[in-house]
């Protein structure tokens, strides 16, 4: 058999190679851990550990640098990386986009807390703005109900109620009967730090650093860029005109 023909082929067999995202779609990237309940529950404390928020950041940095998003929010052991329109890495490859993305937070984190993590990846579409907002609601919402859930059962557990006591003690109750529930155990969810009810967003700011030009002799002022990161994001009406101002490119004051 020719070489040519041969290799055409096995490059046939690639069903998905050529899936590509549809052009104009305002594109997000969402990682989640791969057995992060077990793996957490190993190497960090619960419900809450700053050493793993910290991993997370740093690997949410990684993803929006190397991937040249726009945005980033993560919250519990997920990563969302919003990409503008008109995107083009990797031909704007599906396979590329959620292998690459899976490959960078993996290392990342990995190297990161030194222990070995892994992540899956998936794609998320929108048509308009507004669909990104209701995105990064959602996402942010499902923040606010984890904590929740976390706080309680780890209070239980702390009580010393086994994790099939726990979980039956929660099977069903309301989101008014969870915060009963820790206030009686000396918690108000309300005053818990805001990273862990509504998640950490991340994004590009530009900043004035003095410099000074040797060949002209004369103290400048040069324009930077670096990634910001908000432990202190603001909640539903406020939240989405945030991400709204950030999908379009409009980066916020330091004091929204």
């Amino acid at each position: 058999m020719d070489a040519d023909e041969f290799e055409a082929g096995q490059r046939a067999r690639e069903h998905y190679h050529g899936l590509t995202v549809l052009p104009g779609a305002w594109t997000v990237l969402r990682l989640d851990g791969r057995g992060f309940s077990r793996f957490t529950e190993q190497h960090f404390e619960k419900p809450f550990d700053e050493r793993f928020g910290g991993h997370m950041v740093a690997t949410a940095t990684a993803l929006l640098t190397e991937l040249g998003g726009r945005y980033a929010y993560t919250e519990s052991d997920e990563i969302s990386v919003l990409l503008p329109p008109g995107f083009d890495l990797f031909g704007r490859s599906v396979e590329k986009l959620v292998s690459i993305s899976a490959g960078i937070a993996s290392a990342t984190f990995t190297h990161d807390a030194g222990v070995p993590a892994h992540f899956d990846s998936r794609i998320w579409l929108g048509v308009s703005v507004a669909d990104v907002a209701d995105y990064f609601s959602w996402r942010q919402s499902d923040a606010t109900r984890c904590a929740l859930n976390g706080w309680c059962y780890w209070t239980l557990r702390e009580a010393g109620y086994s994790r099939a006591q726990a979980t039956r003690a929660l099977d069903g109750a309301t989101t008014a009967g969870k915060n009963e529930l820790l206030f009686q155990h000396g918690i108000n969810f309300n005053e818990l730090p805001a990273w862990q009810r509504r998640g950490v967003g991340l994004w590009w700011e530009t900043y004035e650093r003095p410099g000074h030009d040797p060949v002209r002799g004369v103290d400048v002022i040069a324009t930077r860029r670096r990634i910001r990161v908000d432990r202190e994001l603001p909640m539903k009406d406020a939240y989405r005109a945030l991400v709204e101002r950030l999908a379009v490119g409009s980066v916020p004051d330091h004091d929204a």
